[in-house]
């Protein structure tokens, strides 16, 4: 095992910030990238396999990497196409000794999956990618923001040509995203033979509408979508749900129902 970085050097704005997980620390910046609460939930609902090779995509400052560490013995690689998220996101896998395991990779998602050497190796692959279409929202914001948050670099179907690339038959992706996307998700999954098997839903309050969806495809799986209970994110005085709170402290790594494991389906 790497040991670990105790006292790395920071650069101008950041932070380093507990994950409040097995002790980990990540190097942050709120003026260039802080991660939000869909990277956490991706990285605890995701399905990962004990040992082999998983793949996050869009992996920003590599906070899912990093707590996908805490769920299994995969060596895992992460792919960031802005060279100062990529920069933070190596020195916090230094930091917390696990560079023997975890390998950032600075590229465009987009080319990257085209090599030979990137394609159909991955058992599973997640992905946060940017949630807004060309056209919508203000694209004035911090630059390092706008490509984080709006398809710039990178639309949905880039996103989800790269993960069907990269994973094998058999395989799963997971993804986060926002629920006014979903028939746009589900089209384009379908087109790249990643057949939708799981999806949760997550609420800000057991009355509000859904603000984030959950979901998992199997790569050349058959039809068949199971739908979870949903996910609350606050109780009515505010509070996290205890559910929440498990995954933040880390008393859970893994956001799963116990009735809705995935099946094992055959290749």
């Amino acid at each position: 095992m790497d040991r670990p970085d105790a006292h790395p050097p920071l650069e101008a704005g950041e932070r380093l910030d507990d994950l409040l997980t097995r002790d980990m620390k990540i190097i942050q910046n709120p003026e260039v990238f802080s991660f939000s609460l869909d990277a956490v939930l991706l990285a605890r609902w995701a399905a990962v396999p004990p040992r082999g090779r998983v793949l996050d995509l869009c992996t920003g400052n590599g906070i899912v990497p990093l707590l996908l560490a805490t769920r299994t013995e995969a060596s895992i690689d992460g792919v960031e196409i802005q060279p100062r998220l990529a920069d933070m996101a190596r020195r916090s896998v230094a930091l917390n000794g696990l560079g023997h395991r975890i390998a950032i990779i600075e590229a465009d998602l987009r080319e990257w999956s085209k090599q030979p050497e990137s394609r159909g190796v991955y058992d599973a692959v997640t992905i946060n990618p940017p949630y807004l279409p060309r056209g919508s929202g203000d694209f004035k914001e911090n630059p390092y923001k706008a490509v984080a948050r709006h398809e710039i670099a990178c639309t949905l179907e880039d996103a989800v040509s790269a993960c069907a690339a990269a994973v094998r038959s058999g395989g799963r992706v997971a993804m986060v995203h926002r629920p006014s996307r979903l028939a746009d998700i589900m089209g384009t999954l379908r087109r790249h033979r990643l057949e939708p098997k799981r999806m949760r839903l997550v609420h800000p309050r057991r009355e509000a509408a859904a603000n984030i969806v959950l979901i998992e495809a199997l790569k050349d799986g058959r039809p068949e979508l199971r739908v979870e209970p949903p996910l609350v994110v606050y109780e009515p005085d505010g509070r996290y749900t205890d559910e929440l709170l498990d995954i933040f402290y880390g008393r859970k790594t893994e956001l799963r129902c116990a009735a809705a494991a995935p099946e094992e389906e055959g290749t």
